[in-house]
């Protein structure tokens, strides 16, 4: 599973990505908070942790970032901040867990451990199985096949999710661009462009297209 970490303090920052990367996990570091969104909106994580004292873009904005994507994924907040009211307005934007520094490795073991058993664990309801042995979980968002997650960006998952909502029926280019980009202007060649990289990530028959028609996964 796949995790960013936030956090400005480079020596912190490398001990706790080392001990996260130990435990199996795989982590993207980020110093600050623009570098935090870049690799949001271009990759798919299990899990943010985030400090909010960060350079160029704090870390409570970056939770506003996440929530504007529409991504259900868990947050941590880990900050030494003390004041009542900076807890409340994480909270309020939408985190899930927050941990103090200092904080002692083994307590953030734990509390990752049990944020992955509580927003993954296998809930058949929303699970959609898809063709070639593909499952999407319509509550996490999240596209998996043989208990393993594919890693898409965001705007990957926001057009497989528009897809399966569309399951066996073909969607055509401008229904895509008003269910995943809204009112962004983007040409046909860039929403063939993620076609291609979630084909590339799962398989060539995931996605059908039919020329002047559109697009389509079937059940």
């Amino acid at each position: 599973m796949k995790i960013l970490l936030l956090e400005d303090d480079i020596q912190f920052q490398e001990s706790v990505c080392e001990y996260l990367q130990m435990l199996g996990y795989d982590v993207d570091c980020a110093s600050d908070g623009q570098k935090a969104c870049d690799l949001i909106a271009s990759n798919f994580y299990h899990l943010f942790i985030l400090d909010i004292k960060v350079p160029k873009i704090s870390g409570h904005e970056v939770i506003k970032y996440i929530k504007n994507l529409n991504l259900n994924t868990p947050i941590m907040i880990t900050t030494s901040l003390v004041d009542i009211d900076d807890i409340a307005i994480g909270y309020e934007l939408g985190c899930n867990e927050y941990l103090k520094k200092p904080f002692e490795l083994a307590e953030l073991k734990f509390r990752v451990a049990e944020l992955m058993r509580k927003y993954y664990s296998v809930d058949d309801k929303n699970v959609i199985k898809l063709n070639r042995g593909f499952e999407f979980n319509t509550s996490k968002r999240v596209l998996q096949k043989d208990g393993a997650l594919i890693d898409l960006s965001a705007k990957e998952t926001d057009l497989v999710e528009c897809l399966v909502s569309h399951l066996n029926m073909y969607v055509s280019m401008d229904e895509l661009r008003e269910f995943v980009w809204g009112d962004k202007e983007i040409d046909g060649a860039d929403i063939r462009m993620h076609v291609l990289k979630i084909r590339q990530k799962t398989s060539n028959e995931f996605i059908t297209s039919k020329r002047r028609v559109g697009y389509k996964i079937n059940g």
